[in-house]
């Protein structure tokens, strides 16, 4: 279910980010308060179309963290990043000789086993010696009742999980920080001002209460206030000087990553230009999160980040994580004006850098008159959500003409188009007379110039319109034979929603869409190419393909075999808290999805405005 909103009191006031930064850096000044974040990471999800980025771009979300930790004065900090630190181990680690006081764990749902790993194993340090331990991510925003074991047997726990962005955490440590006695650890300031109240008004925070192993209940404080003004945040540049370097150590090194170095074990630098979407597609939670805001970057603050980033570490690649860089034509030609106008020493920035973003077939073109502009900006490629051209699973302007033309405006400018398709029920895998099936789609895609192809099967995401009627109309698996549906599948590679009566064919669709895009004959069809603009990044295109499709199939080649032959047992309810949740004032909470048990163990129901979710602080 989506997340409720907040009617007409979403953002924060302009300015309070920066505000509760300079608050902080008093109160650090007298602190001697360490922290180490790890990034969650489960190595079973190395498949096609994640496959480069995965271990080539360090996440924005803990390298945001880390950049507003360190201008918030909490400058002993370190990022872990299990995908490059796959033994690191909580229980082992020190920072300047000694256990760090905050430990903090972003998690994705699908990368939860590493997360719930990390979890068990900080939990081995003994209480009145253990971190702060706090969870963040999607998957805390979503479900964060999971970070809290309701098993006796399996006591794993956080503290508390942040169901929001970086100044709800700050905000949180504010409140722990300006409370802590001399010689207070920071986990017992927490735990004080949790039972005092005083975290209460934080929004944006779930907790325990109860005194045995696993908590009684769960407080929920509300829906967060988002960040308006995205240049309030902090620069990414301390971010990326806190990394921890790849090792097979469990423990941590005495220092990070050496500058020298960044740039190539991450090549491609994320960015946070814009957030938010105006479409409301039903399978997609981003609309709701951003409580259908749109909020973005200055294009010179855009334009300093990415030169700062150069010049301190050399990297010339970078990703917007942007929701749809085109959904407002006119603030986004702001950005593209300032990109393309902006020298630093005499020296256009486009030279410097190449970007990448993510954008819709129905305002690329609304914007087609622009487009010259917008690769004057640096924008060397876009990830289109073209979905299905049909119109059969959404409509938002991307049938097979205006597909085909947006992407030949943009290949004629030398902006390669990057398709993201969602393989569904109601598709075939070929169609005679109209353009429907699967196939069929990737050959136009092909024909009209896409450097890359993504094909996903379209899974229940917590969070969308859909998800609790996708769960309640049997369509979710359970398990396949005696194969629980784990988090790790989740990530569209796998069928593990279908209908369909044989879904072994829609496992086997995914596949033939990428072996029909990626082989050695279109790889041969690129190499005697005339057509010399994007040559060479098609042929590298297919190249690492080619090599992500060998990932895929070694993965995912028994998955059809258990669809085909093993029983089927299907969901018929969301995944909810077994734990009870409740608002601090005794409400209900904004977080639990219907069938959470509520106040006095009774059951829960979703509320839909932001004044009935939250606590005293709404």
């Amino acid at each position: 279910m989506e997340l409720p909103r907040r009617k007409g009191d979403e953002l924060l006031k302009g300015g309070e980010m920066t505000d509760i930064r300079r608050r902080l850096r008093r109160i650090a000044a007298a602190s001697d308060v360490s922290t180490v974040i790890a990034c969650a990471f489960d190595h079973r999800t190395r498949m096609l179309p994640f496959i480069v980025a995965d271990m080539r771009m360090v996440p924005a979300g803990v390298r945001a963290i880390g950049s507003e930790m360190v201008e918030a004065g909490l400058t002993k900090t370190r990022i872990v990043l299990k995908q490059w630190n796959r033994h690191f181990r909580p229980s082992q680690m020190q920072l300047d000789g000694r256990l760090p006081d905050i430990f903090m764990i972003s998690a994705m749902q699908l990368h939860w086993a590493s997360c719930r790993e990390m979890l068990r194993d900080v939990c081995l340090i003994e209480p009145t010696r253990r971190p702060l331990v706090i969870v963040g991510g999607p998957k805390a925003i979503y479900e964060p009742w999971d970070v809290f074991s309701p098993d006796p047997a399996d006591p794993f726990t956080a503290d508390v999980a942040v169901t929001g962005e970086a100044y709800v955490l700050l905000r949180m440590l504010e409140v722990v920080l300006s409370g802590r006695s001399q010689g207070e650890s920071v986990r017992s300031a927490f735990l004080r001002a949790r039972d005092g109240g005083m975290l209460d008004e934080v929004l944006g925070l779930v907790y325990a209460r109860g005194d045995g192993p696993v908590p009684e209940e769960l407080i929920d404080t509300g829906i967060q206030r988002l960040l308006g003004d995205l240049d309030e945040q902090a620069g990414p540049v301390s971010g990326f000087g806190m990394l921890e370097a790849p090792s097979r150590k469990a423990t941590l090194a005495s220092q990070p990553l050496p500058a020298s170095k960044i740039h190539w074990r991450s090549p491609i630098g994320s960015l946070v230009m814009t957030l938010g979407c105006k479409f409301r597609c039903q399978y997609c939670p981003i609309p709701a999160y951003n409580q259908r805001q749109y909020r973005l970057k200055s294009g010179e603050r855009i334009a300093e980040e990415i030169w700062d980033l150069y010049q301190t570490y050399g990297i010339r690649n970078y990703f917007g994580a942007d929701d749809n860089f085109f959904n407002d034509h006119e603030r986004t030609l702001s950005i593209a004006e300032t990109l393309a106008s902006s020298q630093v020493g005499g020296v256009a920035l486009r030279r410097r850098a190449r970007i990448g973003t993510e954008v819709t077939v129905h305002d690329t073109l609304k914007m087609a008159e622009h487009l010259p502009l917008i690769r004057k900006a640096g924008i060397r490629a876009l990830w289109i959500g073209v979905e299905d051209m049909s119109g059969a699973l959404v409509r938002k302007g991307q049938d097979a003409e205006d597909t085909s033309e947006a992407f030949r405006l943009l290949r004629r400018l030398g902006i390669c188009p990057m398709p993201m398709m969602m393989h569904h029920d109601g598709q075939k895998l070929i169609t005679r007379g109209d353009e429907s099936g699967l196939l069929n789609q990737i050959h136009l895609l092909r024909e009209a110039g896409a450097g890359t192809v993504q094909v996903l099967m379209i899974t229940p995401s917590p969070g969308s319109k859909i998800f609790d009627e996708t769960h309640t109309s049997g369509m979710v698996y359970e398990s396949v034979g005696n194969k629980r549906v784990e988090e790790y599948l989740i990530d569209g590679n796998y069928v593990i929603a279908s209908h369909d009566p044989q879904p072994w064919r829609k496992q086997l669709n995914i596949l033939a869409g990428y072996v029909f895009f990626y082989n050695p004959i279109a790889l041969l069809f690129k190499l005697l190419s005339t057509n010399t603009r994007l040559k060479s990044a098609h042929i590298g295109f297919q190249l690492f393909g080619m090599w992500g499709l060998l990932y895929t199939i070694r993965r995912t080649f028994t998955w059809p075999l258990r669809l085909m032959f093993c029983p089927i047992k299907r969901r018929t309810a969301p995944p909810t808290s077994h734990i009870p949740m409740r608002s601090p004032a005794g409400g209900r909470a904004g977080h639990a999805i219907p069938g959470t048990p509520g106040p006095k163990g009774e059951p829960g129901q979703l509320e839909t405005v932001a004044a009935a979710s939250g606590g005293a602080g709404d």
